[in-house]
């Protein structure tokens, strides 16, 4: 399976390191725009190819592309790479697009393609999550009514806002909190609940600014929930999410790192990442990297479907964008 990577900042490299070290995977090009970076991948890569245009992985008779540039840029590779048929198979970084009709378009073009396709929602592979998901479809806690998630970071705590201090305008011109952290949370509760839509009967989102948002979701079966996320939360040196999620037989409480099951009846089960077999053959950055990559080269080579895909993914985008819409209805 030859497989190139657009775009080698942080999750690019991320991405190659791992492809360089799974079995039956060849990675046999790397495009980037930056000429200083195309230097430094040209000793970090040697034996790899560094190339400045995208259209230039033509020549590789590729099986698959990392697209893993900013978000705004999503759209315009991966449409150039279905086009121009550089590959079928396209695994794109969280989120999908910059906006629900660039989500849209690329499911259209996937469909088309015949291929596989992935979008890098990375907790879906976090051991305690998957683990949440198999306790949900088991009824563990019955009928489920509510839930709350949070995705939190520290990453601007005690950053003044560029415009001062107060509310200001909500600006989109660049990537937020929801893209960047909140989608996860997003992606999760799709994955756990199903379709979820804004609610319109409880209060609108409250986004004061682009590193805070908070907004309600519900379920057409009557569930509901609340999404907040953050980068300005003391005590989150690293981003982290998680669920409280209530049932009519118990409730689940679900991070990053550990997992709790507590029942009518009183018992309480606690997990954490060691409980759950939470290991692999490769370790870079996190143990998710390479269970996602994993499971994507898997199913290129199966010709399977895999998730999250294009399709379970404009939803996360479709609901960053009422998000948006509310929030600055109400600004």
């Amino acid at each position: 399976m030859k497989v190139a990577v657009v775009g080698m900042g942080k999750m690019g490299l991320v991405h190659a390191s791992m492809l360089k070290v799974l079995p039956n995977v060849e990675l046999v090009a790397l495009c980037e725009k930056s000429s200083l970076l195309r230097r430094f991948l040209k000793k970090a890569f040697r034996s790899v190819p560094v190339v400045s245009d995208l259209e230039e992985l033509s020549k590789f008779g590729l099986d698959a592309v990392y697209v893993t540039t900013p978000i705004p840029y999503h759209f315009q590779v991966a449409q150039t790479i279905y086009k121009e048929k550089i590959a079928e198979n396209v695994f794109v970084e969280k989120t999908l697009a910059a906006n629900f009709d660039e989500a849209e378009q690329l499911c259209r073009l996937s469909e088309k393609a015949n291929g596989v396709n992935m979008v890098g929602y990375l907790r879906r592979f976090y051991v305690t999550f998957a683990k949440a998901k198999s306790l949900l479809s088991e009824n563990a806690i019955g009928h489920v009514s509510s839930f709350k998630a949070y995705a939190f970071s520290s990453d601007s705590l005690g950053i003044p806002s560029s415009e001062g201090q107060g509310t200001r305008s909500v600006s989109y011109s660049q990537s937020g909190v929801l893209e960047d952290l909140g989608c996860y949370a997003i992606d999760l509760a799709l994955w756990y609940f199903g379709d979820l839509d804004m609610s319109a009967s409880r209060k609108s989102p409250a986004m004061d600014s682009e590193r805070k948002v908070h907004f309600e979701l519900e379920s057409r079966k009557g569930l509901a929930g609340t999404i907040e996320s953050s980068w300005s939360v003391a005590g989150f040196r690293m981003p982290e999410v998680g669920f409280s999620i209530e049932g009519s037989e118990g409730s689940i409480q679900v991070s990053d790192d550990k997992l709790e099951l507590k029942t009518k009846n009183g018992k309480l089960s606690k997990w954490y990442r060691h409980d759950l077999e939470d290991n692999v053959r490769f370790w870079l950055g996190l143990p998710e990297y390479f269970r996602e990559d994993e499971s994507f080269v898997n199913s290129v080579l199966k010709k399977s479907k895999t998730e999250p895909d294009f399709a379970s993914s404009s939803k996360v985008d479709r609901i960053i964008e009422l998000v948006k819409n509310g929030a600055s209805s109400n600004v």
